[in-house]
């Protein structure tokens, strides 16, 4: 996947915005103002996502390139090197959970109004 695929797709969710609170070089994707997912600039080209606890200790014993949150929660994020040893749609897997549990967690009002979005 390229960088301009990946931020395609992460803009393609509904409610998502971009936004680089932590500096020019980082990319945060937030859907509704929570953050999902962070892309750094810099090489090689990697995300961190929100994952369940036990999945994110899962991923990381599946595959090296998925290792403990950078520079976050390393319970609850991953940062997943795409360096093509993850199959595709297990890397889309990963996105939509990061995307479906900030969701989760939103009020129920934010997540009627994602849903009218729709």
């Amino acid at each position: 996947m390229t960088p301009v695929e990946l931020h395609r797709y992460l803009m393609n969710k509904s409610g998502t915005t971009e936004e680089r609170p932590f500096g020019p070089d980082v990319k945060v994707y937030k859907v509704l103002g929570k953050m999902f997912a962070l892309v750094p600039d810099d090489a090689p080209l990697s995300i961190s996502l929100k994952c369940d606890p036990n999945e994110a200790l899962f991923l990381r014993d599946i595959y090296t390139a998925v290792q403990p949150g950078y520079h976050l929660n390393k319970k609850h994020w991953n940062t997943v090197t795409l360096d093509g040893t993850i199959p595709h749609d297990e890397l889309l897997g990963m996105i939509e959970m990061s995307y479906n549990l900030v969701v989760k967690g939103l009020k129920k009002a934010d997540r009627e109004k994602l849903q009218a979005m729709n």
